[in-house]
């Protein structure tokens, strides 16, 4: 068995800590081991918090309801949650994650593979979650990003779910494949990290744009509609950014954009609906304890697009309602008399 940490505690560093753990339990009892020889260990930068975890077995702030297995080990120490780890985890806000990096440069072995999971563009530097990590740990460490239709809440329940593990070399996509696939998480690999990141960061601009639709009761022509348009955006600036335009028709793409935007778990969507009755934005995240990557994502996408030279005008309307003040309705309307196109301008 592969030995795993996990970086972050929210509700999708803990879903997938205890999902490893579980099929670790699983492999061992029908290997007749009875119980797996390593553990799991999962990193929680609130000390008082992880203790709290480790003597409660549950995340009562993130994922409630769902106990930890005996396998996992919750730790506030960073050293600790990877010593000895083949494969590390990072499940942290993407606006951190360059912090956590930082702080895990020093203490990874030569061959440690570390995957991301989180989905977003930093801000400033327009850098994806891969990209980062490139920048900040050791040249030896394999990197890899992992993206999909992944809503916490149905996974840790044992649905079935599906996702893909991104890499520039095949060997480390295979080796996260085998060390985070169960027998209710089936994973598959790609080569193509710039359309698997993209996809997953893009596709929470538009669940928010899809919250405000639902909150406005403008049906189901309209959402199929924006999201069809918005998957042309999506792909537009992912080809100019150099994806494979397969790759936003896959998992992280597509699949990743229908779960986020349909899902009433979905944290994005959510905060549209929000927005549709016309409250400002600062009002509801302050409501908030889990972090919508749309936010930042929307002003880190319009900064890419800018050095490509790509039009996103979804994201552009999006971002003046958050960040100008803008009605719903109004961005609707910008958008629905927009100069008339071929339906493929740009792809």
């Amino acid at each position: 068995m592969t030995r795993i940490g996990v970086i972050g505690t929210g509700a999708w560093g803990t879903t997938l800590a205890r999902m490893i753990a579980l099929e670790q339990i699983r492999l061992a009892e029908a290997s007749g081991n009875g119980y797996p020889e390593e553990e799991v260990t999962l990193w929680d930068h609130n000390a008082p918090r992880a203790r709290a975890m480790q003597w409660e077995r549950v995340n009562t702030a993130y994922l409630p309801g769902f106990p930890l297995p005996a396998n996992i080990r919750v730790t506030s120490d960073l050293a600790e949650a990877v010593a000895g780890r083949e494969v590390v985890v990072i499940v942290t806000p993407s606006q951190r994650l360059r912090e956590n990096a930082r702080e895990l440069a020093d203490l990874l072995g030569p061959e440690t593979i570390v995957i991301t999971g989180s989905k977003g563009l930093e801000l400033g530097t327009h850098l994806r979650m891969t990209q980062i990590l490139a920048e900040v740990l050791p040249r030896s460490t394999r990197i890899a990003a992992l993206s999909g239709p992944n809503l916490a809440m149905e996974i840790a329940r044992g649905l079935p779910a599906a996702a893909v593990i991104a890499a520039s070399d095949a060997e480390t996509a295979l080796k996260g494949q085998a060390a985070l696939s169960t027998a209710t998480f089936r994973i598959y690999t790609s080569d193509d990290v710039v359309g698997v990141e993209l996809g997953g960061a893009l596709k929470n601009i538009i669940a928010l744009g899809v919250g405000v639709s639902d909150g406005l009761n403008y049906g189901d022509n309209a959402k199929a509609s924006f999201m069809t348009r918005a998957l042309a955006e999506i792909s537009r600036l992912a080809l100019a950014a150099g994806a494979n335009p397969l790759t936003l028709a896959g998992l992280a793409g597509l699949g990743d954009l229908i779960a986020t935007c349909m899902s009433p778990l979905s944290r994005n969507r959510t905060l549209g609906l929000e927005l549709a009755k016309g409250r400002a934005l600062q009002d509801v995240l302050a409501e908030r304890k889990t972090v919508a990557e749309g936010v930042a994502t929307t002003r880190a996408a319009l900064e890419l697009a800018a050095v490509l030279d790509v039009e996103l005008p979804i994201t552009a309307e999006i971002a003046s309602v958050l960040f100008e003040g803008k009605s719903v309705r109004e961005a609707v309307r910008s958008l629905m008399i927009r100069d008339q196109k071929h339906e493929l301008t740009g792809l």
